[in-house]
């Protein structure tokens, strides 16, 4: 867990006292992600169990084991820590699979393994107030519900997920990996500058989320 007395530049512009910190390793330095823009899942904060996510397995379920450790950056992503993460891929037709919706890039990171009561955090920065429309790129094997909190506050009420389970699939395991791309899952009003975005899982689990889109809204 972090000290919240070291170096905190980001974190000192954060209202209350939260210890985690933008995201950061070898390939991502962009330090808070950008709204509008992009906000990747698997770049949640920071900061350990408890500050920057809540995680009910204690191994992270993808990164290590789901795909093996061999020194690659993507099999080895986060490996450390308990929320289980993995990517998009193209070989067997694993993600790339008639019943995608969306088509996301192989080598997407997403993360999954959820469960109803697991959170991650994400220091994002606004580039100016306004009202923003959410999509989310995810797969889901039962539907269920999350949320979304901006510095502890509800952004929006609980959102309804769409299961992706098909039935015509012949691959049981491969249920977990139809993608499709929610559009304008909120609407929601954002001030200019750098907060913390929680998204948590409210209901089923049983999802890979991968990315939340941020686009303007007159």
């Amino acid at each position: 867990m972090l000290d919240c007395a070291g170096p905190r530049s980001v974190a000192d512009a954060l209202p209350g006292k939260y210890c985690g910190t933008p995201f950061h390793d070898s390939v991502y330095k962009g330090g808070p992600q950008r709204i509008p823009g992009r906000v990747q899942c698997a770049y949640f904060d920071l900061g350990g169990e408890g500050v920057a996510f809540h995680n009910t397995d204690t191994v992270n379920k993808g990164s290590g084991i789901l795909n093996p450790a061999d020194g690659s950056y993507l099999n080895e992503f986060r490996m450390r820590e308990t929320v289980g993460i993995s990517y998009v891929k193209y070989r067997d037709a694993i993600d790339d699979n008639p019943f995608d919706l969306a088509k996301p890039s192989e080598g997407q990171l997403y993360v999954g393994w959820t469960n109803p009561g697991e959170w991650i955090k994400m220091t994002v920065e606004v580039e100016r107030a306004g009202r923003y429309g959410i999509s989310l790129l995810y797969t889901s094997n039962r539907g269920g519900a999350i949320s979304l909190e901006l510095d502890g506050r509800p952004l929006a009420p609980a959102i309804e997920i769409l299961s992706t389970w098909n039935a015509a699939e012949t691959v049981p395991w491969r249920q977990w990996h139809h993608w499709n791309l929610m559009r304008d899952i909120a609407v929601v009003s954002l001030p200019k500058g750098i907060s913390v975005l929680t998204l948590r899982i409210i209901s089923e689990g049983n999802m890979n989320l991968a990315y939340l889109d941020f686009s303007p809204r007159e």
